[in-house]
Protein backbone atom coordinates (compact mmCIF):
# COMPACT_ATOMS: atom_id res chain seq x y z
CA UNK A 1 0.00 0.00 0.00
CA UNK A 2 2.73 2.46 0.95
CA UNK A 3 5.96 2.46 -0.98
CA UNK A 4 9.30 2.96 0.70
CA UNK A 5 9.30 6.59 -0.40
CA UNK A 6 5.91 7.21 1.22
CA UNK A 7 7.00 5.57 4.49
CA UNK A 8 10.14 7.71 4.49
CA UNK A 9 8.03 10.85 3.96
CA UNK A 10 5.72 9.84 6.81
CA UNK A 11 8.69 9.30 9.12
CA UNK A 12 10.15 12.68 8.08
CA UNK A 13 6.84 14.37 8.76
CA UNK A 14 6.53 12.69 12.16
CA UNK A 15 10.04 13.85 13.07
CA UNK A 16 9.28 17.42 11.95
CA UNK A 17 6.03 17.43 13.94
CA UNK A 18 7.90 16.32 17.08
CA UNK A 19 10.55 19.00 16.53
CA UNK A 20 7.82 21.57 16.03
CA UNK A 21 6.06 20.53 19.24
CA UNK A 22 9.33 20.98 21.13
CA UNK A 23 9.83 24.40 19.54
CA UNK A 24 6.25 25.40 20.41
CA UNK A 25 7.09 24.81 24.07
CA UNK A 26 9.60 27.67 23.79
CA UNK A 27 7.25 30.13 22.07
CA UNK A 28 5.36 32.31 24.54
CA UNK A 29 2.27 34.37 23.74
CA UNK A 30 0.26 36.68 25.97
CA UNK A 31 -3.36 37.52 26.45
CA UNK A 32 -4.27 40.69 28.29
CA UNK A 33 -7.32 42.28 29.86
CA UNK A 34 -8.05 45.50 31.75
CA UNK A 35 -5.54 47.46 29.70
CA UNK A 36 -2.74 44.99 30.40
CA UNK A 37 -3.34 44.85 34.14
CA UNK A 38 -4.10 41.16 33.81
CA UNK A 39 -1.76 39.12 31.63
CA UNK A 40 -1.79 35.40 30.91
CA UNK A 41 1.22 33.81 29.21
CA UNK A 42 0.93 30.47 27.42
CA UNK A 43 3.20 28.40 25.20
CA UNK A 44 2.54 27.64 21.55
CA UNK A 45 1.35 24.25 22.83
CA UNK A 46 -1.30 26.04 24.91
CA UNK A 47 0.22 25.36 28.33
CA UNK A 48 -0.16 28.17 30.88
CA UNK A 49 3.21 29.53 31.99
CA UNK A 50 2.29 32.66 33.96
CA UNK A 51 -0.56 34.76 35.26
CA UNK A 52 0.14 38.35 36.26
CA UNK A 53 -2.48 40.43 38.07
CA UNK A 54 -1.51 44.03 38.77
CA UNK A 55 -1.86 44.96 42.44
CA UNK A 56 -4.14 47.81 41.39
CA UNK A 57 -6.87 45.22 40.76
CA UNK A 58 -6.88 44.00 44.36
CA UNK A 59 -9.98 46.09 45.00
CA UNK A 60 -11.97 44.31 42.26
CA UNK A 61 -14.51 41.76 43.41
CA UNK A 62 -14.19 38.06 42.66
CA UNK A 63 -16.61 38.10 39.70
CA UNK A 64 -14.86 41.03 38.02
CA UNK A 65 -11.46 39.34 38.34
CA UNK A 66 -12.84 36.04 37.04
CA UNK A 67 -14.33 37.80 34.00
CA UNK A 68 -11.06 39.57 33.26
CA UNK A 69 -9.09 36.34 33.65
CA UNK A 70 -11.41 34.58 31.22
CA UNK A 71 -10.87 37.36 28.68
CA UNK A 72 -7.08 37.20 29.10
CA UNK A 73 -7.00 33.39 28.92
CA UNK A 74 -9.13 33.31 25.78
CA UNK A 75 -6.94 35.91 24.07
CA UNK A 76 -3.77 34.01 25.00
CA UNK A 77 -5.21 30.68 23.85
CA UNK A 78 -6.38 32.21 20.58
CA UNK A 79 -2.88 33.55 19.92
CA UNK A 80 -1.33 30.21 20.87
CA UNK A 81 -3.67 28.36 18.51
CA UNK A 82 -2.65 30.61 15.61
CA UNK A 83 1.04 30.07 16.36
CA UNK A 84 0.48 26.32 16.71
CA UNK A 85 -1.38 26.04 13.39
CA UNK A 86 1.23 28.09 11.58
CA UNK A 87 4.15 26.08 12.97
CA UNK A 88 2.51 22.72 12.27
CA UNK A 89 1.60 23.77 8.74
CA UNK A 90 5.20 24.83 8.13
CA UNK A 91 6.47 21.51 9.52
CA UNK A 92 4.39 19.49 7.10
CA UNK A 93 4.88 21.72 4.04
CA UNK A 94 6.08 19.78 1.04
CA UNK A 95 5.97 16.41 2.77
CA UNK A 96 2.33 15.53 2.19
CA UNK A 97 0.73 17.04 -0.91
CA UNK A 98 -2.73 18.38 -0.32
CA UNK A 99 -2.29 18.99 3.44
Amino acid sequence: MFGGNMMQKLQEMQQKVEETKARLDTILVDGEAAGGKIKVTVTGNRAVKAIDIHEELASFDKEELEDLLIIAFNKALESAEKVNESEMKAASAGLMPGM
